[in-house]
């Protein structure tokens, strides 16, 4: 899956994921009526307005970019009807053929680890049958368990050719509380940098491993020293826009071939008309602002990697 990424990544010219996080602020109020009309004032009626709200943006973007990130607690704190909104975006997407990484951020014990490995990248056997649960290619996971959470993904990973991006350095604010704490003189986030790259070369595609890091674009400085402590790790990159991050920031986190990361953007697209830069688009016209922000990310981040040096 990871060559497929690449491929995709190469083809559009576009180092970009798009994060599906849809918040009901952030749907227009005709979305919102109609699926209300519908449903009523309900949890169906809320995932109604995220299904259909997701629909049309990936409708308007998939020819522009390789992959996108649904963030499962959007979808989970809606209940059932959430979580079958969920389900419906991760199908609809591989239908656009593009890669679904699912933001689970999952980890736990061994045996936890393995059911939510099998649930979301696997597949369940019930009986003499076996299903796929989720079906995402990719996941995010927490490592702050140790190798027995991690372990169950990289087994699933290895049998359904699929793949992780484990947290390393996240970009909230606190993220330093924990990972920034140095043990033997290194912060914790490069300790764990170095277990992910050991995970990785037990699984590994072509140039890169399909064991990937998450690094936030918020610390360039963090991302320069773990681009080096990874080289043959794909780096989702969180935080780029809304969150502060800046395309200048993010040549570090790529490789000398011009690969091994990709930029998540996910308020900053999906609710662009909202932004005074997209607001002549017009609520109705929601996911051609999307369209918009898309492209003009794209050349933002080449822009930045031309001036690499």
């Amino acid at each position: 899956m990871i060559q497929k990424l690449i491929s995709k990544i190469e083809q559009n010219n576009a180092p970009i994921v798009v994060g599906l996080d849809p918040m009901l602020s952030y749907i227009p109020k005709h979305v919102l009526e109609k699926a209300y009309a519908e449903f009523g004032e309900t949890l169906e009626g809320a995932a109604e307005a995220i299904w259909q709200f997701n629909k049309a943006i990936v409708d308007t973007t998939y020819d522009l970019i390789p992959a996108v990130k649904p963030q499962i607690a959007m979808y989970e704190q809606f209940g059932i009807p959430g979580m079958i909104a969920f389900k419906k975006t991760v199908d609809y997407c591989k239908e656009k053929d593009l890669v679904v990484i699912g933001d689970i951020k999952r980890g736990d014990i061994g045996s936890t680890s393995a059911a939510y490995a099998t649930g979301h990248l696997g597949k369940v056997t019930v009986g003499s049958k076996s299903f796929y649960g989720f079906d995402e290619d990719f996941v995010t996971v927490n490592p702050y368990l140790g190798s027995d959470g991690i372990t169950p993904f990289l087994d699933v990973c290895k049998e359904e050719n699929k793949g992780l991006f484990i947290l390393v350095k996240t970009s909230n604010p606190s993220s330093g509380e924990f990972q920034d704490q140095l043990i033997d003189g290194k912060p914790l986030y490069e300790l764990v940098g170095k277990k992910v790259a050991e995970w990785g070369e037990m699984c590994m595609g072509e140039k890169y491993s399909y064991i990937g890091a998450v690094v936030g674009a918020t610390y360039p400085e963090m991302g320069k020293v773990l681009r080096k402590l990874m080289p043959k790790t794909y780096i989702l990159v969180p935080g780029y826009g809304a969150q502060g991050g800046k395309a200048s920031d993010l040549a570090p986190y790529f490789n000398e071939d011009g690969l091994g990361a990709i930029i998540n953007s996910s308020r900053g697209i999906i609710a662009a008309y909202k932004q005074s830069a997209y607001e002549s688009f017009g609520a109705a016209n929601f996911a051609d602002a999307s369209r918009q922000a898309v492209i003009d990310m794209r050349e933002d981040i080449n822009q930045a990697l031309s001036h690499k040096e």
